[in-house]
């Protein structure tokens, strides 16, 4: 007898019972979304809890995207806004706040703003909510998108206005006299937003503001750093003066900097922190979800590998992970799919996966599936062939004993950067014994990224990167890149390895929730020996006149 817990614990499939493309009966229905209104509920009450005295939160959704011409890009909600609403439509606003607000029918604290139905834009585009369908989701106010432009809140009587900083993305549809361009048009001017205003200055202005006399020299190597970026910062009479002098007037540039940010009531920093702070540990409906996203991605790894061989294109390989993922009822890819074959698999976020001649190389798969919202991200590499060559086999095996080391270092109330360590140790160790480097500072020539982050409904999930904590969700991706060219061997050249998995850390220690998908070179060749569903797959060629 097992519990429904220990039935998500294990593998989704076994690798040998293959997916029956034409008869594995799956819900297909799955972008209805499987969170409770509850759930929503909760967290915007936690947020309000953790908010500054006397202050409001505001957010707003995600813009239409454009694609090209007339064709918009498949909607996607701003993450925190659907983990505080449920609400999957642009085009709204939420405030929450910790001190009541008033109006006919009492005090409230929270409050959604959203479209209007409309019924020609429902012929066009699909049903909508509206605010009758708001109504319905637990929120104490709900109003239409235009009464937000009409309202006259008082944004003064708070110490404090959270926001995240606003992009350049949110296009100004004139046929909508409150759409998402208008809304943030109204609030920039309700909470007096300077039209030019700069955040890397801003935030810079308030660090040296705030700063102690014995973090100058650390401060001043961060503002260094940020104006290699933008030159221009060093135009700023304050930050030049900050850099360039002898012995930094703290007292007079803390007050020339407390000068030019007097007006500002407004904060776009510490919101990021506080949603970090709430999305980094996952409640258990969001682990069922998390849970579901990396099961469809496993299994997909299951299927390309026995399914690979040496006459498909990297474009196919990702085609099948695709096909896995729709066949369980995941909408979309949690990001772009990343299939790098030979020395595609050395070009970190590679995306274009084009190759067409895959033989005898090592195919890089890095696909997470989305499901409700919540995106796995899970990555092997095989090789085509079937069977890892000697180079290949012992890169793959200092991959492999890396991620080891990191997964068994991701325990309950360990730093998160203990992750990190265990898993560059292995790598050093592994390249020193290869010869590939000649001491250990040289392991980032090869491993040149982190190798663990939080998961949810990004597939870097934001988190204060601390301390680990239980019902956290995080990867551990060590990877070793030798590109061609590369000072060593050529024999290493062109070889690209990652193994990535999704991590759930609890009391007991971590738990491999896509140990489903093999990671020891000789179980992925033992796989790669099965039958395929699609072995016999074949479509006619294309004649084109």
């Amino acid at each position: 007898m097992f519990t429904v817990r220990d039935f998500l614990m294990k593998p989704f499939l076994s690798y040998g019972m293959g997916l029956l493309f034409l008869g594995v009966s799956v819900n297909l229905s799955a972008q209805k979304s499987e969170l409770s209104g509850d759930f929503h509920k909760n967290r915007r009450l936690e947020l309000r809890q953790k908010l500054p005295p006397n202050s409001v939160a505001v957010f707003f959704s995600s813009p239409v995207r454009n694609r090209a011409n007339d064709v918009d890009y498949v909607y996607h909600q701003d993450p925190n806004f659907y983990y505080l609403t449920g609400w999957n439509e642009p085009h709204a606003v939420l405030l929450v706040s910790n001190v009541p607000q008033q109006d006919a029918e009492g005090n409230y604290y929270e409050k959604l703003y959203v479209r209007e139905r409309d019924a020609r834009n429902e012929m066009w585009n699909g049903k909508q909510l509206g605010v009758e369908g708001a109504a319905k989701m637990g929120f104490e106010r709900v109003a239409s998108k235009n009464e937000f432009i009409q309202s006259e809140l008082n944004y003064d009587q708070f110490d404090s206005v959270l926001i995240f900083d606003f992009n350049n993305d949110v296009r100004d549809f004139k046929n909508d006299p409150s759409d998402l361009f208008d809304l943030q048009s109204h609030f920039k001017e309700a909470i007096n937003y300077p039209a030019n205003f700069d955040a890397t200055r801003y935030r810079l202005y308030q660090r040296i503001r705030t700063a102690e006399q014995d973090q100058v020299p650390s401060l001043k190597r961060l503002i260094a750093y940020y104006a290699r970026q933008d030159t221009t910062l060093l135009g700023d009479p304050i930050i030049k003066d900050f850099l360039s002098a002898e012995e930094v007037p703290l007292i007079d540039l803390k007050t020339r900097t407390a000068f030019l940010t007097r007006d500002y009531t407004f904060d776009i920093d510490l919101l990021s922190s506080l949603m970090a702070s709430l999305r980094e540990k996952k409640a258990p409906e969001e682990i069922v979800l998390l849970k579901k996203a990396i099961q469809i991605s496993v299994q997909g790894q299951i299927e390309v590998m026995k399914a690979l061989h040496p006459d498909m294109t990297e474009r196919e390989v990702q085609g099948i992970h695709q096909l896995v993922f729709k066949k369980y009822g995941a909408a979309h890819e949690g990001y772009p799919s990343i299939v790098g074959a030979g020395d595609n698999a050395c070009v970190l976020h590679y995306i274009t996966n084009d190759k067409t001649e895959l033989e005898n190389q090592l195919i890089l798969m890095d696909l997470g599936a989305e499901y409700n919202g919540y995106t796995a991200d899970v990555t092997r590499t095989v090789p085509v062939s079937g069977v890892f060559s000697p180079e290949q086999r012992a890169l793959y095996q200092i991959v492999y004993d890396a991620q080891n080391a990191g997964i068994a270092a991701a325990q309950k109330g360990a730093p998160f950067r203990a992750i990190e360590t265990a898993a560059s140790e292995a790598v050093k160790k592994g390249l020193l014994e290869l010869g590939l480097i000649t001491s250990p500072e040289e392991f980032r020539r090869y491993l040149p990224h982190g190798v663990s982050h939080h998961i949810g409904l990004d597939v870097h999930d934001p988190g204060n990167y601390t301390t680990l904590d239980t019902d956290m969700v995080i990867t551990v991706e060590p990877g070793i890149y030798v590109p061609s060219g590369s000072p060593c061997d050529p024999k290493w050249w062109d070889i690209g390895i990652r193994i990535e998995d999704d991590i759930l850390i609890t009391e007991e220690g971590p738990v491999n929730l896509s140990a489903g998908a093999p990671r020891a070179w000789q179980e992925i060749e033992k796989l790669m020996t099965e039958k395929s569903p699609l072995d016999g797959f074949k479509l006619p060629p294309l004649e084109v006149d």
